[in-house]
């Protein structure tokens, strides 16, 4: 009998029971994963002439003929629990999900979206048994919204397909009980503009004014974000959670090194991205597409088929030239994020501690931290177009133009990263300044008086902040005329 991971290494019963309901600490579960993990590179000697598997190298349990053909090594429940418990080790070893948080998925229809889209349900459903079943029931049970952004403005799916794919979206999230989760459909133009016919304009003004393919692309995901993030404020939530997979972060590797990212690539790549207003988080970091893919074929999970504008983009080329390294070897997507992963991250890769910290075990109170300004003083400087952290080389270009007393188009200018300078901002003073004119508020806020430069807020303000010193003071100054 093949081992299942659990205490002792062998499993005596004839199907291998799993329950996902067991909360071990945080070394169980990376065992049980990487057990998992070696089972899925075992060789398939128990294969059959056309490729199925006779016996699961997990559980020892006969494939039979009817039944899903095995992957990797293991039958299709194993399969299922190897990857939700590579996604729940990823929710509770950062400490994403607290049982006070609000969370708000982004689906889009493809398989790593839908499969998150199905896991948080899942986590949500397991909580709520248990807090029925609990006595005192303390602990409140996360919830959970859907966000889906629709694009049909610069689309070029028709419209009636438009409208038949958001009617399956809510026939996806109606299915998903017990809970309500709401769902939210935003336009993409909603961002530029609440008048639907002037958000369409400005939006391809916008769009139209970035020439360069990879920047048109890199804006649009730009802008997805900031919509996404509109919804997630707009409606209470506390966490964003993206459907980004090992594949996804690959091709992002390689691309963000090519157009000259590598500075920023650490935030990019961490489980944990802080510095948006939602937090971001990635629970799927550590599953591949193609596992994803699979999944949703054995469980039957119903995607989205949307027509996309072809490109030939530096990102599409980068991920062919992944794709191509998968086919050769598949664990090459791994490779590319795990040597990513040795770049020093940011201090937003953790979230600030707050009262919600309480709810989460003392062994996982480490991924919050404390943070003062003198670790926040460099990477407070976020580009307004990409939220990419500048680099000291751009700072220090920043502060010698801010000396200058610039424009508000040269004060947003210097504000950017460079790679947003080459790809996204269009070249001649007329073309910029109309750029600027139509860029949304949530983008030219960050710069006037948001969150881009948060020192140069304090430095402004300062003569207005209360001091404990002068608090003090007036407090003396009471009594002696009393």
């Amino acid at each position: 009998m093949a081992s299942c991971g659990g205490r002792g290494g062998e499993c005596h019963q004839s199907r291998c029971q799993r329950s996902e309901e067991d909360g071990g600490a945080e070394e169980e579960m990376r065992e049980r994963v990487a057990s998992l993990s070696v089972a899925c590179d075992l060789p398939t000697s128990s294969a059959t002439g056309d490729g199925a598997l006779d016996r699961c190298t997990k559980c020892g349990e006969t494939v039979a003929a009817a039944a899903p053909r095995a992957i990797n090594g293991l039958c299709a429940a194993c399969f299922r629990a190897y990857l939700f418990g590579k996604f729940k080790l990823a929710v509770t070893a950062n400490a994403m999900i607290s049982p006070t948080d609000n969370v708000l998925v982004a689906f889009s229809g493809d398989p790593a979206s839908r499969v998150a889209l199905q896991f948080v349900h899942e986590m949500q459903r397991l909580s709520l048994k248990n807090w029925d079943a609990s006595k005192s029931q303390a602990l409140p049970v996360f919830g959970v919204g859907v966000a889906f952004i629709d694009e049909s403005a610069i689309s070029i799916c028709p419209l009636h397909e438009t409208n038949k794919v958001i009617a399956q979206i809510r026939s996806i999230v109606s299915t998903l009980s017990p809970a309500h989760k709401e769902l939210h459909i935003a336009p993409l133009e909603n961002i530029c503009s609440m008048s639907s016919t002037d958000g369409r304009i400005r939006l391809n003004e916008l769009l139209d004014s970035v020439t360069d393919a990879t920047g048109k692309e890199d804006f649009m995901k730009y802008l997805r974000m900031l919509t996404l993030q509109k919804i997630a404020l707009d409606n209470g939530y506390s966490k964003l959670l993206l459907g980004s997979c090992t594949s996804t972060i690959a091709c992002h590797v390689i691309s963000a090194t090519v157009k000259g990212q590598g500075y920023s690539l650490p935030g990019d790549v961490q489980y944990v991205d802080a510095r948006w207003e939602v937090p971001v988080v990635l629970p799927l970091r550590d599953c591949t597409a193609e596992e994803l893919s699979k999944l949703c074929h054995l469980d039957g999970l119903e995607l989205l088929q949307l027509v996309k504008r072809p490109s030939n983009s530096i990102n599409s080329l980068v991920s062919s030239f992944v794709a191509r390294l998968r086919d050769e070897n598949p664990s090459r997507e791994r490779t590319i994020v795990r040597t990513a992963e040795k770049l020093r991250p940011f201090c937003f890769n953790k979230f600030v501690e707050n009262t919600y910290h309480e709810f989460v075990p003392s062994r996982l109170r480490c991924k919050f931290q404390n943070i003062n300004n003198s670790e926040t003083a460099l990477s407070e400087v976020l580009c307004p177009l990409c939220g990419s952290p500048l680099s000291e080389p751009e700072v220090q270009s920043l502060r010698n133009i801010q000396e200058k007393t610039p424009t508000l188009v040269e004060n947003f200018t210097a504000h950017c990263c460079q790679s947003c300078s080459f790809q996204i901002l269009p070249m001649g003073a007329e073309s910029l300044q109309q750029f600027y004119t139509v860029l949304p508020q949530s983008v030219t806020v960050r710069v006037t008086g948001g969150t881009s430069d948060h020192s140069q807020l304090r430095e402004l303000i300062g003569d207005c902040l209360l001091v404990d010193d002068d608090d003090d003071d007036d407090d003396d100054d009471d009594d002696d005329g009393t």
